[in-house]
């Protein structure tokens, strides 16, 4: 008794196959539930699942995976990223080469000798806020512009001078026994007062040790 068998709608069928045949080729999946058989007895084309003989052998097979085909409108960024890292790291090398470059283009310094720079009692009085620390009775006395402030004034003194003079420069001066944190209290208030550079006033006796 033969069986014939084919591919859902399709014009080609495969024939000589017992039951047995059929049956071992569903298991091995070589047939899907809905191909189609012709058995000896059938009038017309069954689909498997649907006949006496098989149905139940094709209602026991495990559903076959979906299929997956490839999206042709994705877009691999690989080789995107790695274009993007290698430009990265180019960009990196050559900001880098850039910047010492300018280090080392800068003019260097010549003609006279390093020293001490001298600031004429014109430019103090026309550019800088002269700030005096001074020892008394054991204590740090400021003069802020010859005017006694106390240290918790400093920062509030100082912010009232550049606002009105516009200075942003102060003239440190301060005795040889001044504690260094008196210094520090002064440096820290022309920073708050928004001055940028403050400039240490060096005695005469000290320059010719």
């Amino acid at each position: 008794m033969s069986w014939k068998i084919r591919h859902q709608g399709s014009p080609r069928s495969v024939e000589g196959l017992s039951l047995t045949e059929v049956m071992a080729g569903l298991q091995d999946g070589l047939w899907e539930p809905t191909d189609e058989v012709h058995g000896p007895d059938d009038v017309d084309w069954v689909a498997i699942e649907n006949h006496p003989l098989l149905a139940e052998a094709a209602a026991e097979l495990e559903p076959p995976p979906p299929r997956t085909y490839d999206d042709e409108t994705r877009l691999d960024m690989t080789a995107l990223i790695d274009v993007c890292l290698v430009l990265l790291i180019f960009f990196i090398l050559t900001t880098s080469y850039a910047a010492l470059q300018k280090r080392l283009n800068l003019p260097s310094v010549t003609g006279g000798e390093a020293g001490v720079a001298v600031i004429k009692d014109t430019d103090v009085k026309e550019q800088m806020i002269h700030v005096v620390v001074k020892m008394e009775d054991g204590k740090p006395v400021y003069l802020v512009e010859k005017k006694t402030v106390p240290e918790e004034r400093l920062r509030a003194e100082l912010t009232g001078f550049v606002k009105q003079t516009s200075k942003t420069r102060l003239l440190l001066e301060h005795d040889v026994d001044v504690p260094h944190g008196a210094v520090v209290a002064v440096q820290d208030a022309a920073n708050g007062a928004g001055m940028y550079r403050v400039l240490l006033l060096v005695p005469d006796s000290e320059l010719k040790k």
